[in-house]
């Protein structure tokens, strides 16, 4: 497993690149970053207008978690990659139909995060905020999601281990990253795929590991933090 890694370790890391377009790991790590980016406001205003006072608005943000929790990113991205061209009149490229498949599932499991973050504070906050004459948008802005953020960090760090892992399906639409290198890699060994395979196992898990015990650091600070403050 060595040799393999240490003969195409830039490979596996980089892809082509500097001689053609960055792959491997970094790719990877791109599309998570870029993916979780664009994601994180989305599922901020999901989270809010679920608790909207209009029962349209609830329902229909309901519904919306509820449909995309129910099906497999798999199918969101053919339907993405094949479909959503036809409506647009214009094709998408395999990093941009990625991205919009991730977000559009993440936005769905990171809102609900953020929601029971919402949720899990004193509504007593609340009304002593109102009590103060504060509206309600500044009692959110200013009071409300500054606290809830901060307790769902770990959430948000767990979810952005899901995307890392869910960038492994940019596989089937030829897009290169780590995935897309260790099986091209393997295509050129041709006799080695369990040594290939072990390899692209082990980067998965020291980055997914790595963070999953950052995010389980973070937790146990902030529940240090509010021992305190109690």
């Amino acid at each position: 497993m060595w040799q393999v890694f240490s003969e195409n370790w830039e490979f596996f890391l980089l892809g082509t690149y500097p001689r053609g377009p960055i792959g491997g790991l970094a790719m990877t790590l791109i599309i998570a970053v870029v993916s979780l980016a664009i994601t994180f406001p989305f599922a901020i205003g999901v989270a809010l207008l679920r608790g909207s006072k209009s029962v349209w608005v609830r329902r229909a943000c309901e519904a919306y978690t509820t449909l995309i929790r129910g099906c497999p990113l798999l199918m969101l991205l053919l339907w993405i990659y094949f479909f959503l061209p036809q409506l647009l009149g214009f094709p998408l490229s395999p990093f941009t139909t990625l991205v919009i498949a991730i977000v559009f599932f993440q936005t769905a499991y990171l809102s609900e995060v953020i929601r029971g973050g919402i949720e899990a504070l004193h509504k007593g906050q609340t009304e002593a905020a109102l009590a103060l004459g504060l509206k309600r948008w500044m009692i959110i802005w200013k009071i409300i999601l500054p606290q809830a953020l901060y307790n769902v960090i770990p959430g948000i760090l767990n979810q952005f281990t899901s995307v890392i892992k869910e960038t492994s399906l940019a596989y089937v639409i030829a897009l290169g990253e780590v995935t897309y290198s260790a099986s091209q890699v393997n295509g050129i060994l041709m006799t080695r795929p369990m040594e290939v395979y072990m390899v692209l196992a082990a980067l998965y898990f020291v980055l997914c590991f790595s963070l999953t015990q950052i995010a389980g650091l973070l937790d146990r600070r902030i529940a240090r933090n509010r021992s305190a403050v109690r």
